[in-house]
């Protein structure tokens, strides 16, 4: 039996993973110390307050719930991609240039460029899809 590995691909699923837990962060970004009658962070009922939010701050929090729906087909991509033995270079790039992709995402995403932002979705599902695919023979 061949022993598995940890590569590059594999990394990058626990980027993806944790990409959510970045937009969250950046979406309270220097609200915590701040008193609550001023707008600061409500841990009490952290989803209110984060629905409260507006402009960067509720971008950055849209990301966040984008990157928790983005994340189930990446990483299923990869494990498949895994199993039907894509060629490990190519998948490691793949999975190195989603993660890229994502990270411009939410740059865009906070950044209020939409147009932008709606292209680096389009590339990283593409890329995606290329990672399933990647084992195919």
């Amino acid at each position: 039996m061949p022993v598995a590995h940890f590569t590059l691909a594999y990394g990058c699923v626990l980027i993806a993973a944790l990409l959510p837990l970045a937009c969250s962060i950046l979406a309270k970004a220097g609200m915590a110390g701040k008193p609550r009658k001023q707008g600061g962070f409500d841990n009490a009922d952290p989803r209110a307050w984060l629905a409260r939010q507006t402009d960067w701050r509720a971008r950055a929090n849209a990301a966040q719930a984008n990157s928790f729906e983005a994340l189930p087909f990446f990483i299923g991509a990869v494990i498949i991609a895994h199993q039907l033995g894509a060629q490990q270079g190519l998948l490691d790039i793949l999975a190195f240039v989603y993660i890229v992709l994502r990270l411009i995402y939410v740059m865009f995403y906070v950044g209020g460029l939409p147009t932008l932002r709606s292209l680096a979705w389009a590339a990283a599902l593409a890329v995606n899809m290329a990672i399933f695919f990647s084992g195919y023979r």
